[in-house]
């Protein structure tokens, strides 16, 4: 089967309503589930008639989606463009991984806190930025991330 009717039949390009419920599936399983673990997976695949490897496939696309198991606190950096010509990319990068004592890719001992680097968190008029969880924090010092931290921690700011 040639590439281009495998996308023709695909029950994704075939259905653009099943993209968009696929997108919010894959949201509120994350929100049941705390991750889209195999089993999360498979229910969403299973609602929407997809297979699994269509729905992981979709969900490894986006980097809202976690499909290994996360801190409390998911923080994640930007190292776009704009991120980084502003000067905040490696370095914030750099200041996270010794203040909380692990790499992107890691999560803290206690599992409060994951670290990684993401290309783009749209909000390149204000950079640098990172995310935590929902929350863009933008426009970012050493000293804010530092206070963020804190806060997170449970700490005064």
């Amino acid at each position: 089967m040639a590439d281009s009717d495998r996308l023709e039949n695909s029950p994704i390009i075939a259905n653009p309503q099943k993209q968009t419920k696929l997108l919010a599936a894959l949201y509120l399983a994350q929100e049941e589930y705390g991750w889209l673990n195999p089993e999360a997976i498979e229910h969403v695949a299973d609602r929407l008639g997809l297979s699994p490897g269509q729905v992981r496939s979709t969900a490894s696309f986006y980097s809202m989606f976690n499909l290994e198991p996360q801190g409390e606190y998911r923080i994640q950096v930007c190292e776009g463009l704009s991120c980084y010509l502003a000067g905040g990319a490696e370095t914030i990068i750099d200041y996270l991984a010794h203040l909380l004592n692990i790499q992107p890719g890691e999560t803290t001992a206690d599992g409060k806190f994951s670290l990684e680097v993401v290309q783009c968190i749209a909000a390149c008029g204000s950079a640098p930025a990172m995310r935590v969880n929902d929350e863009l924090y933008e426009n970012l010092t050493l000293e804010r991330i530092a206070l963020i931290i804190r806060e997170l921690e449970g700490g005064s700011p």
